[in-house]
């Protein structure tokens, strides 16, 4: 990318962000949001990313002033489909014997919020919103048995992967209205557009709601790799093969024995 299209790029992002972030502004009665960032760069030596989301709660009439409310943010993101195999033991071997594509999956899971979620509203509001891991709602063709223990190995794997988490007590309010967190971004996160969402919650109802938008993207000679491999499979994995064959050339060279 010159460097021309690079600054066109950014304009866009700042002007989308600057438009989000005005819109929700005036759109919730009692809520103002915002985080620290709206573009996360991953280049070769990213080790991941602390990201702080805060916001305020606005006194109006729709909001009692003498009790904070409950704050819940979660931040989720890219969708994509998932092969998930189902490995059985057979004739002391281990093989897999069924694989599901599951659809619409997240790439990335974070909640967190000011005291337990189960205290601040009822469960069908929780499933609703999506909040928490195991009410992520997935896709496949199988029945709902099957589906759920699919749906059990990719939360497991993610949470493995420090992709998934579950929602921590981890929303602290300053003063009277102000509140932030900080979510973890671990260095293989997927690449892609994120939500970023914030709810207000009083006496188990939602009050307001906003989101903002938040863009990981590959930056330098990672992002030419990247590319390259997305558009280009089959040349890339030739690629891979020749540096392989000629890194173990070089390693049996510097090491051979005369």
């Amino acid at each position: 990318m010159t460097l021309p299209r690079f600054l066109q790029h950014l304009t866009f992002l700042a002007g989308l962000t600057i438009g989000t972030a005005a819109s929700s502004a005036f759109a919730a009665g009692s809520l103002v949001t915002d985080i620290s960032s709206h573009l996360i760069s991953v280049t070769s030596d990213f080790t991941g990313a602390d990201l702080l989301l805060f916001g305020s709660v606005r006194d109006d009439e729709s909001f009692k002033t003498d009790e904070l409310g409950d704050i819940i943010v979660v931040v989720r993101g890219p969708q994509k489909n998932v092969t998930v195999r189902k490995k059985e033991r057979v004739a002391g071997i281990w093989v897999n014997t069924e694989s599901v594509e599951v659809r619409k999956v997240p790439g990335f899971y974070a909640a967190a919020s000011n005291r337990p979620v189960d205290e601040i509203t009822t469960p069908d509001t929780l499933d609703r919103l999506r909040i928490g891991p195991n009410r992520l709602v997935f896709q496949t063709d199988v029945g709902k048995r099957e589906a759920a223990s699919f749906k059990e190995a990719i939360i497991r794997q993610q949470g493995q992967s420090e992709l998934y988490t579950s929602v921590t007590p981890t929303v602290h309010f300053l003063g009277p209205s102000l509140f932030r967190t900080t979510i973890h971004f671990p260095a293989n996160v997927p690449v892609g557009n994120y939500t970023a969402e914030f709810y207000l919650f009083q006496d188990k109802e939602l009050i307001s709601a906003q989101s903002s938008p938040l863009f990981i993207k590959k930056f330098g000679l990672g992002r030419q790799i990247f590319d390259f491999a997305q558009n280009y499979p089959t040349l890339h994995g030739i690629a891979a093969i020749l540096v392989a064959l000629f890194a173990g050339w070089v390693a049996s060279a510097l090491f051979r024995k005369d």
